[in-house]
Order: structure tokens, then C-alpha cells, then sequence
């Protein structure tokens, strides 16, 4: 016997919908490449998505077509999130810290068609343009004051987002379709070989958003301030802009400003009260604190500190409850698990734990969230005990976990 329950598509574009619908004037903030910071809203957003949407419309681009970025965290990026997937097309993100070789493989690989880029990026399209031959557009994303002269590209495939974006309507109709179309793709350089690419799919990115924002998880909700340092081009930042959209949270991006003073400030003036970076970028906000000792940064009224990427260390745990006043506390995953896996929010069971003991409980990367099985096998693939002795490799499934590489490349 089946439920009598209506049968509607898990779609990306929902989240816009209900952001703009229900969270309108919750501000999106941006510090662009160009030097300005840019006050938006979720509703301002939801009707540039609608542009973009438009916009692949008119530039040929059909559905499954892959549509690449070279961007920062911005507005103008997340537009193109929610634009480019919602209209059944597929983003890829692409990291612009790879080598220059693996970006040209990676983009020809992908078969973008289009190439949206941030101006801070010009000189390496500058570079690569010659090389990438399935783009047959690439759009600036600033306006006419700020494009940049790039000859290497010809005449006519070199456009303005101000032009190409600014001129559509606001009004699209997002289509319905398979919920597992794709819908983003990333690649990941963490493998031997060449970079591998990870297909998302519209039903994997949204339950992976709905398990995102629970309590014992990352805890966002209406009224996070988020400062969004994780790229948009890492594993779809988490997860979070569709999380902040799902919920209506305000976020704080800080495009390519991340050193110690950019990031301080935007948080202070901004009142940011949650954040997601790596260790790298706290690194250096603590090294302008030192080089401040006049500032008290609990002023802010941080409350939680997420990191991942790498292993978060004591110092950096005890920096943040010190200074800040803050919970730092780390996950694990990868692309490939969307990337949310393994998080290490302690419990209630471990109030009553010493000092000692909660800080080496928060070295730790934690423990499964819903929606992920997790387990370790030795060479034969025999499960091994959770005993923190036994080691070997970790095998993971679920909804938001990906079943092989694009193309079967990578197994």
C-alpha cells in the first residue's frame, strides 16, 4: 500500500523561492573583487537568479549544458547557484587555486559552454582562454566600468554581466523535472591522477540542506549571521547558501578578502554570530589580533566557529572560547559526500567532562549525522571494531554520497 501523499520534486529553485518569498529582506552581504561592499536581500537575489535563468535562455544553453565559474563568494555567485541549476542546467565551480593545467582539464572535461569569472581571475582566462575549447562564452562578472581588456579571447565571446545579466526580465517560471538531474559539479584534486569530478543531483543537494541546518548539526536558522569564508568553488561551500536560503539566514561574504583585518572587520560591523572557514584563514585573523591586542573581539557576539579541511587544532579551539567566547568545532567529509559526513558538536553526555578530556573529545572529527553510514574495513573489506585502535579504510553511504565519478573516471 502506497502513502496518499502529493508527489512533488525535491528542485534547488524552491529554496530561492522560499527565501524571497518568506525572507525577502534578510540582507545578503558581499565584499566584491571590484573593492565595494554590496547590500542585498534574498528577495534582490531570487529575481537576479531569475536573470541568469533567463539569460542561458537567450545565450542557447540547455538543460544538462555545464555553465563554469571562476568565482569568489559573492551575490552575483550565489545568482548564479541558484539560476544556472534552477534552470535545469549544471554549474561547475571551478577551483581557481588549481594548477593552471588541471583547470584547462577540468573545464574541457566538464564541456562548459559558458564561463562566468570575477575580474580577479582575468589575467589566468587571460592564460588559459586559447586552451579551453568547449567555452564559447565568457562573462566578466562586473559591470561596464570595471571590465577588463582580455584580447586573447575574440571579439564577441568577451561579455559584460552587467549587459548580458542586467538587461533580462525578472520574471521566470522554474521548470519541474527529474529531481535527480543533475545539478552541480565540482572536482576533486584530492586523488591520484587527474582531477575527478562529482555530479550532484537536485534530490542529493536538497536532503543533504535539510540535514544541515538541525541542531546537532551546523544550527542555522533565522537568526545565524554567517560569514561564508569556505569558497563557493569547495563542495558547494558546505552546503550552506542553500542552507541560508531554506532558512533565511543572513550571510557575509567576503570575496577574496581574507586576510586577518578584512575579515575582523566584516564580522564586527556585520555582527556575525556564526562562521565556516578553514584553519588558514583563522590562522591569519588571529595573527592581526596579536598585532592588535587593544581589540576585544567577544564584542562581536560570535557564537559558533565551523571548520573543516583540515585538522583543527587545540590552540585554535581554545583561541576562539577564549577571545571570542565562541564554540569552535570541526566536521568531516569530502566532495564526493557533499560534503557533510561527521560532525564534532559535543553532546549533552559530555557536560560533565573535565577540561582535558572536552578538548581532546573536540580533536576529534565527531560522530555520523542522519543520512550517513559510516564504517571501517581492512584490505579485504571485513568490517573492523570502533574501538579507536583499529584503522583501515572508511566506506561511506547515503542520499547526498556520490555513487562514482563524471563519466566513470576514478571508479
Amino acid at each position: 500500500m502506497l502513502g496518499l501523499m502529493q508527489d512533488r520534486p525535491l528542485m534547488i529553485s524552491s529554496l530561492i523561492e522560499h527565501a524571497a518569498t518568506f525572507h525577502g529582506d534578510t540582507e545578503i552581504v558581499s565584499r566584491l573583487p571590484e573593492g565595494a561592499t554590496r547590500r542585498s536581500t534574498w528577495a534582490q537575489v531570487a529575481e537576479v537568479s531569475k536573470q541568469v535563468a533567463n539569460a542561458l535562455t537567450e545565450l542557447g544553453i540547455q538543460p544538462g549544458d555545464r555553465v563554469g565559474t571562476l568565482a569568489w563568494n559573492s551575490d552575483r555567485h550565489l545568482a548564479l547557484y541558484f539560476g544556472v541549476s534552477g534552470s535545469a542546467a549544471v554549474l561547475h565551480t571551478v577551483n581557481p587555486r588549481l594548477f593552471p593545467d588541471q583547470i584547462t582539464y577540468i573545464v574541457n572535461h566538464a564541456e562548459d559552454r559558458i564561463l562566468f569569472f570575477d575580474i580577479t581571475f582575468a589575467p589566468l582566462v587571460a592564460a588559459l582562454a586559447a586552451d579551453l575549447g568547449t567555452v564559447e562564452l565568457f562573462v566578466v562578472m562586473t559591470d561596464r566600468e570595471h571590465m577588463p581588456d582580455i584580447p586573447q579571447v575574440p571579439e564577441g565571446r568577451l561579455l559584460c554581466w552587467d549587459d548580458v545579466i542586467g538587461k533580462q526580465s525578472t520574471h521566470y517560471d522554474w521548470p519541474e523535472f527529474d529531481e535527480r538531474s543533475a545539478s552541480s559539479l565540482c572536482y576533486t584534486s584530492g586523488t591520484t591522477g587527474n582531477p575527478k569530478g562529482v555530479l550532484y543531483s537536485h534530490r542529493s543537494t536538497m536532503l543533504h540542506t535539510l540535514m544541515n541546518p538541525a541542531r546537532d548539526t551546523n544550527d542555522i536558522h533565522t537568526g545565524s549571521v554567517i560569514l561564508l569564508v569556505v569558497p563557493m568553488f569547495h563542495a558547494n561551500a558546505w552546503g550552506t547558501p542553500y542552507t541560508a536560503a531554506m532558512v533565511g539566514a543572513k550571510l557575509v561574504m567576503p570575496g577574496p578578502h581574507l586576510d586577518g583585518e578584512s575579515v575582523y572587520h566584516l564580522m564586527k560591523t556585520e555582527r556575525v554570530n556564526q562562521s565556516q572557514g578553514v584553519p588558514t584563514v583563522w590562522m591569519m585573523l588571529f595573527s592581526y589580533l596579536d598585532e592588535h591586542p587593544e581589540i576585544d573581539p567577544r564584542e562581536i557576539g560570535l557564537r559558533f566557529a565551523g571548520t573543516g579541511g583540515a585538522a583543527l587544532p587545540l590552540s585554535m579551539i581554545e583561541r576562539f572560547e577564549r577571545d571570542f567566547g565562541a564554540q569552535a568545532f570541526q566536521g568531516w567529509g569530502m566532495t564526493e559526500t557533499s560534503p557533510l559526513c561527521v560532525i564534532g558538536r559535543p553532546l549533552p553526555k559530555h557536560a560533565g567532562l573535565d577540561a582535558h578530556e572536552l578538548a581532546q573529545l573536540k580533536l576529534k572529527q565527531g560522530r555520523g549525522i542522519w543520512g550517513v553510514e559510516l564504517k571501517i574495513v581492512d584490505d579485504n573489506g571485513n568490517r573492523l571494531p570502533w574501538d579507536g585502535k583499529a584503522f583501515g579504510e572508511v566506506w561511506v553511504r547515503g542520499p547526498w554520497i556520490a555513487s562514482g565519478y563524471y563519466r566513470g573516471e576514478g571508479g
